[in-house]
């Protein structure tokens, strides 16, 4: 998905010339022509995710809206844009919440830099706030990903449960984010903040489960050095998650049901019970009916968890979740791995949207997770996810390779593009000019010859001679195309 940058700028040609440089590195781009309107743009809940505050304007100023912006609660990274460096200017505009600011005009580099330095902050706080509220136990609906109608239905009937002591059992496939929803619930509920423990029933040593759940005294069995309180005893005041509990054995099964109707546990070697005040949230990906009639799960403990049923549904119910789940796992994993890949392709969407996930979420959040580690260019493409596209990714040299001999043989190529045959030819390393898209798909002559231009302008720090002579052609030729490209330049002619 594209990111959106609201450009708030008065002067129309200064907002076209950002609007080409932001369009040509994949970025969607909104304008605004002064303040207000883009408070306007803002408040009626337009995506933006970067905003470009030239801060003289005529009505609203670039200060004044930056202020408003955050006190109505627009907290979008906010890059400033000025025609004077005043230090003072600088300074307020950061004291009021801006995040960057660059000096007009600026070079595309220097635009697209800050853009990807915002977006990256803003992936970093996102971050910073999702393990706040994990480690708080404040996780609540209203961080579940999803509008499609089946999580829809979850967030309701979740939020309408939580606010009860209702003993809960989710059902659904592995890897559907089964335990999230719990901790939404705990989160959601007015023991918020209070612990939230979770057990994987499934994956406890049969003869450890009585231990690990409800503790036991020192010396009680060989081997019990300490005391261990047990899960049970850790969660009081809070919630007990039991993941897989269809896993449980048939005796544990009996504790855990005295544990619920009676509130209160019976450590191993303890001499009387313990009272423990605890909300039980329970969770399976197995039919937990067929087990009862089979004799594998207590019919009494079943009708005591499940009073409340919310079934987690699965990735393929939900497929219109699956380009939101995508974004998220991109800003979590650009943090994590210091990179900064801008969000997926259409086309990476479409495959991904359309893949069945026998895995459900986790399956997409560890392809994701793949991706964002070998992925090099900004947008993740099809042959990113080869697995299940079954497209490689294309050896950037045979893509320069099939440039260069297209421009050896192809004698009416214009000047420029031969030019770029004779550097690309004999460059030992990266091209200094991109031949290819996001997609992987050859750039445009005029877009290739505009990139050359713009290089040799800065290599040869503006010295319009040498440039045309490297470029081999004419100095009245290569002002036509500054001019025809709009390239702004900082002209050191010498002579």
């Amino acid at each position: 998905m594209s990111k959106t940058v609201l450009v708030v700028d008065d002067d129309p040609t200064q907002r076209r010339l950002i609007q080409a440089v932001l369009e040509r590195d994949g970025f969607a781009v909104a304008h605004a022509e002064s303040g207000d309107a883009a408070m306007a743009i803002l408040a009626s809940g337009t995506a933006v995710d970067v905003i470009l505050l030239d801060l003289v304007m005529p009505g609203l100023n670039g200060q004044d809206a930056l202020k408003e912006m955050r006190a109505r609660g627009f907290t979008q990274p906010v890059i400033v844009l000025t025609a004077s460096g005043g230090v003072d200017t600088v300074v307020k505009a950061m004291q009021a919440g801006a995040t960057d600011f660059f000096i007009k005009p600026a070079s595309p580099e220097r635009i697209t830099v800050s853009i990807r330095n915002a977006l990256s902050m803003g992936d970093l706080k996102g971050e910073v706030e999702r393990l706040s509220k994990r480690v708080s136990g404040r996780t609540t609906f209203a961080d579940l990903i999803g509008t499609s109608p089946a999580m829809t239905l979850v967030k309701r009937m979740g939020e309408r449960a939580a606010k009860s002591a209702i003993p809960i059992l989710i059902t659904g496939e592995s890897g559907v984010g089964k335990e999230l929803i719990a901790r939404a619930v705990h989160g959601s509920s007015e023991r918020a903040g209070k612990p939230f423990v979770a057990v994987n029933c499934g994956a406890i040593p049969e003869n450890l489960v009585e231990s690990i759940l409800f503790g036991h005294e020192k010396g009680s069995f060989t081997g019990a050095t300490d005391k261990h309180l047990g899960k049970f005893k850790e969660a009081d005041g809070g919630t007990l998650f039991l993941d897989e509990v269809g896993e449980l054995p048939l005796d544990m099964q009996v504790k855990l049901l005295r544990a619920l109707q009676e509130g209160e546990i019976d450590p191993i070697g303890s001499k009387r019970s313990q009272k423990v005040d605890v909300r039980i949230v329970s969770a399976t990906n197995r039919d937990v009916a067929t087990a009862v009639a089979q004799g594998r799960f207590r019919e009494d403990l079943y009708y005591r968890l499940n009073v409340f049923p919310i079934e987690a549904p699965s990735l393929r119910e939900r497929r219109t979740d699956i380009p939101a789940l995508v974004e998220a796992f991109i800003r979590r994993f650009n943090v994590e791995e210091g990179k900064r890949v801008i969000g997926a392709s259409p086309e990476t969407l479409s495959l991904l949207t359309a893949f069945d996930w026998p895995g459900n979420v986790r399956q997409l959040e560890n392809t994701v997770y793949r991706a964002i580690v070998l992925a090099d260019a900004p947008y993740l493409q099809p042959y990113d996810f080869p697995a299940i596209s079954g497209v490689q990714a294309p050896p950037p040299e045979e893509a320069v390779s099939a440039l260069v001999g297209c421009a050896a043989a192809e004698p009416n190529l214009p000047a420029v593009l031969q030019a770029a045959h004779a550097a690309l030819a004999n460059a030992p390393g990266e091209a200094p000019v991109r031949i290819l898209d996001e997609r992987g798909h050859l750039r445009t002559l005029e877009e290739i010859e505009r990139d050359l231009i713009q290089h040799a302008i800065e290599v040869y720090a503006g010295h319009m001679s040498e440039v045309a002579r490297r470029l081999g052609i004419g100095r009245s030729t290569l002002y036509r195309k500054v001019r025809e490209q709009g390239i702004e330049i900082d002209m050191k002619e010498a002579g």
